[in-house]
């Protein structure tokens, strides 16, 4: 692993800020100054500032099938079921990564890795999320096309979407929709403003992440291979 990734990866500061306190030499590898863009092994000493450098938790990486009726926090002010409810059988203070409506479905990853959280939910990282959704209108099949076009509803501009239809009917259409902007509300206001109404949500991909046939409620551990995907984007 790059040394500025493993720095990041053990909670001590961004990878930005690991870059550059590596430049300023103070950190050292095995008893040596660090030079930035080398890795770094398992059971390499790594020290900043002269102390070591070691995780502080064990990274925990899950996903969740959050079902409808679910808020997307860890207390909820209304007394509403969150999904912490749902994870708690891990034994580990979870914080979820981006949100979902009360009434969406779908993928949610689930981690106590704050810089991982950080870069998968903030728009400007671009992570690609595939909803699959549920909507009726005057004529679907239409409007379908406005959803792959520059929009803007109520003063906030989205960028063209990429839709697959699923199944199209004269006033009911299934549509597996792909954005990257991830701002609040983004898939139904988009839809809102070609004159579709979505009736059901479930987010189905986030970037190399897929829900596949996870029950609703439930949740699993990520792979390997998911949490590599996860890592690469610090």
């Amino acid at each position: 692993m790059r040394l500025q990734k493993y720095i990041a990866f053990c909670g001590i500061c961004s990878r930005r800020e690991a870059e550059e306190r590596i430049r300023a030499g103070r950190v050292t590898v095995n008893g040596r100054v660090a030079q930035l863009g080398e890795s770094m092994a398992e059971g390499d000493d790594v020290r900043m500032d002269g102390r070591p450098i070691s995780a502080r938790e064990t990274r925990t990486y899950i996903m969740l099938h959050k079902p409808r009726g679910y808020v997307t926090t860890l207390r909820d002010e209304r007394g509403r079921p969150t999904v912490a409810d749902l994870v708690e059988n891990t034994g580990i203070r979870l914080f979820p990564v981006g949100r979902l409506d009360y009434d969406s479905e779908g993928l949610l990853i689930m981690t106590n890795d704050g810089e991982i959280s950080n870069r998968l939910a903030h728009p400007s990282h671009g992570v690609e999320k595939t909803y699959r959704i549920w909507v009726s209108g005057e004529y679907p099949p239409a409007s379908v096309h406005g959803l792959e076009k520059p929009i803007e509803y109520q003063g906030v501009a989205y960028r063209p979407a990429k839709v697959r239809p699923v199944e199209l009917k004269d006033r009911n259409a299934i549509l597996d929709i792909t954005i990257s902007e991830g701002k609040n509300r983004e898939v139904r206001n988009m839809c809102a403003a070609v004159g579709l109404r979505v009736n059901r949500l479930v987010r189905i991909r986030q970037g190399e992440l897929r829900l596949g046939d996870l029950p609703a409620g439930k949740w699993r551990a990520l792979t390997r291979e998911e949490i590599d995907f996860l890592r690469s984007l610090i």
